[in-house]
């Protein structure tokens, strides 16, 4: 991810779409077990850091092998804000079993924040915040939103 946020030119591209726009969802959402994550969300895009190009879906099936090339990043989304968020999404992937394993939650965010020079508090709150965006896409899409939920709750009590 730190070759993806690499600055490479001196302007932003225009047709990007700014981090906050993909938090409508969450906002919006009359869900008080999402009113945690929807106020964690707006602190964080009130006093976004280091905004750069962002893929917006870094998880395990979007990462690949390209051989000579080196590791590939497939299907951007073309997001602009704060480097932190594009590490959220990892830890809601790649099973239910290490994904809300609270153990091994706490200790890859020990390791990703340590990875990517990220402070672990704030990398904390973009799980909350992404978690919950995701369990209200769930709940706008009839799916189920266990996982994200599940998320929510446990990297709340992991920043607290």
């Amino acid at each position: 991810m730190a070759r993806l946020h690499a600055k490479r030119e001196p302007q932003v591209p225009r047709d990007l779409v700014p981090l906050g726009d993909w938090f409508r969802s969450l906002n919006a959402s009359r869900d008080p077990s999402l009113a945690r994550a929807a106020a964690t969300a707006r602190t964080l895009l009130a006093d976004a850091r280091q905004p750069v190009v962002l893929h917006g879906d870094i998880h395990h099936g979007n990462v690949l092998d390209g051989g000579a090339r080196g590791w590939l990043a497939i299907d951007p989304k073309g997001l602009y804000g704060e480097r932190a968020f594009d590490y959220a999404n990892i830890f809601c992937n790649p099973t239910v079993d290490i994904a809300a394993d609270p153990r091994r939650l706490a200790r890859r965010l020990d390791l990703v924040a340590r990875a990517a020079s990220l402070e672990p508090s704030r990398l904390v709150k973009w799980v909350i915040a992404y978690a919950g965006l995701s369990a209200a896409w769930c709940v706008e899409d009839g799916q189920d939103a266990t996982l994200p939920l599940a998320i929510v709750k446990i990297a709340a009590g992991l920043g607290s």
